[in-house]
């Protein structure tokens, strides 16, 4: 299930999820897209986990870091993201990519 056929607005649609609030949008309008609803469930589990590491940081000095550190790694994993929703792949995340897979809407 690594490459589905999809059309060019799923892929767009699956993309623009990627920004933020924007998951809810594959989540909410194409709800018959296994495709669209893949991206948009591991979009919504980063901004989760995003929306938590910016709670984290009221713990001084070691909150910042780890808020830090995984701001890279969930900006990378957006990125990966929004590529792999472009080129048409169903491409799970390491480690949200589990998380997402148990989110139900």
């Amino acid at each position: 299930m690594n490459e589905l056929t999809v059309t060019q607005q799923e892929k767009y649609i699956a993309a623009i999820g990627y920004f933020g609030i924007l998951c809810l949008i594959p989540l909410l309008t194409r709800k018959d897209s296994t495709f669209a609803q893949h991206h948009g469930k591991q979009s919504l589990v980063v901004l989760i986990v995003w929306i938590l590491l910016w709670i984290g940081q009221i713990v001084p000095i070691l909150g910042t870091i780890v808020w830090l550190l995984g701001s890279v790694w969930l900006l990378i994993l957006l990125i990966l993201g929004f590529v792999n929703a472009l080129n048409g792949k169903m491409w799970e995340m390491p480690v949200l990519g589990e998380w997402a897979k148990r989110v139900k809407i």
